[in-house]
């Protein structure tokens, strides 16, 4: 396996959302002129020979129809266990993955999923069902800024994206009616400022309107301004979005806009040959 190939990591299920994550990925594959890797993982080896063969076709017909390369990965285990692994294993940049919105929001949202986004060392894309469009690109990005001390890491990481894609950057910052934790949150955009100033990225700021009901507000703009993706950093172990977004975080994965929402560990940079440490 060529370790200089980028490679893009999609957990396939045979379900439409599976072969929305793989047309996510082929975007984000072909920009980089690397590969998509679809998984599946079985519980018995008898299932091997029927389930790759049933993948492989889906692959032909994905490179057929996207231009992509696409190889088949089958493993025998549990898929909550093994996309990590795989990923650490194949050298991937991304996880894309797809969720059936809030009412499949268990299907990533259990104890397992939590376990293998906040240990991962692959940043996941989270997708719905809605397929980009050949001519789309993730020309506008939003990411949310609060006063927590990861902005500094979420700015990496859009930074990093921007760059890549040639993308406009749309901070979307809190209201707070607190003046010690609005002083933060200002110096946390003045850094902003400077810092995608710094890395010649285009950008915007644009406030909440009110306190409170912040993840309401962030998905309204983001659905307002067409955004193609929201970015986001996991700040606790075990856990999956940072603490302001509170225990209802599926409110954001599966926003009604069904954006594609970016979630990364803060010890993750993304760069153009992958993901490495900071």
């Amino acid at each position: 396996m060529d370790k200089n190939v980028y490679k893009v990591l999609v957990p396939h299920d045979f379900t439409a959302v599976a072969d929305c994550a793989m047309n996510h990925a082929a975007q984000i594959a072909n920009s980089f002129d690397g590969e998509v890797h679809l998984l599946h993982v079985v519980a018995k080896a008898k299932e091997v020979d029927a389930v790759k063969e049933k993948l492989t076709l889906i692959a032909e017909k994905s490179d057929a129809k996207l231009g992509t390369t696409t190889r088949v990965i089958i493993r025998i285990g549990n898929i909550f266990e093994d996309i990590g692994d795989v990923a650490k294993e194949i050298g991937a940049g991304f996880i894309v993955m797809g969720t059936h919105g809030a009412t499949g929001m268990q299907k990533i949202m259990g104890s397992h999923a939590l376990k293998v986004i906040s240990h991962s060392e692959v940043p996941f894309v989270i997708v719905q069902s809605k397929k980009p469009t050949e001519t789309d690109t993730y020309d506008d990005i939003v990411v949310p800024i609060d006063y927590s001390d990861v902005t500094k890491q979420k700015l990496t990481v859009a930074a990093s994206i921007a760059t890549h894609f040639n993308s406009k950057i749309h901070i979307f910052a809190e209201k707070e009616n607190d003046a010690f934790l609005q002083t933060k949150l200002d110096r946390e955009l003045s850094f902003a400022k400077k810092y995608f100033s710094e890395k010649s990225v285009s950008y915007d700021i644009v406030l909440a309107n009110e306190s409170g009901s912040f993840k309401k507000q962030l998905i309204q703009h983001a659905a307002k301004i067409n955004a193609d993706m929201i970015v986001i950093v996991n700040t606790r172990k075990g856990a999956l979005l940072p603490e302001f977004f509170g225990s209802d975080e599926q409110e954001v994965i599966a926003n009604r806009a069904e954006i594609p929402v970016l979630i990364t560990n803060p010890t993750q940079k993304i760069v153009p040959g992958g993901v490495m440490g900071s």
